[in-house]
């Protein structure tokens, strides 16, 4: 299997860290362009009823500048210099949005973590690991850490 472009899932969680480490360890070995991708999910207050519920149309410019700079500290700074990477946060559906993005960088390999941030959330909207393994149009690697 050839693998040339790595797209790398994060939501800044503790899996999120073990996918990144599997990732770029890939990216080296394999010399492919690792893409680190975080996608800021709608805001819904479970309190509203449908005719109240208004979403944004686009997310707040700083919370977005902001997140591109937690990549740049929590994952770039990390990177070597050989290995050619690139930041990527988008709004939206997370699973959605991820597997349009491997779609449009033609991806060899998405990289995730075997859970997020949110044991409730899995709960409520079922697992985005287990949807982009099922839906993703390359290989899937699911990171799971060993002492959880």
């Amino acid at each position: 299997m050839a693998v040339n472009q790595i797209v790398c899932c994060t939501d800044f969680s503790d899996h999120a860290e073990g996918a990144f480490q599997t990732a770029l360890d890939l990216a080296e070995r394999y010399q492919a362009k690792l893409y680190i991708v975080h996608i800021l999910p709608p805001v819904v207050n479970p309190m509203l009823s449908d005719a109240d519920l208004m979403l944004p149309e686009h997310p707040d410019e700083n919370l977005i500048l902001s997140l591109n700079q937690r990549m740049q500290d929590v994952y770039a700074n990390r990177i070597p210099e050989a290995v050619a990477y690139e930041l990527v946060v988008r709004d939206g559906h997370v699973s959605t949005e991820i597997i349009r993005f491997i779609e449009e960088t033609d991806a060899d390999l998405a990289v995730v973590g075997a859970f997020g941030l949110s044991g409730m959330g899995l709960v409520l909207f079922g697992s985005v690991a287990k949807r982009i393994a099922h839906k993703a149009p390359c290989s899937v690697m699911i990171v799971r850490d060993k002492n959880a």
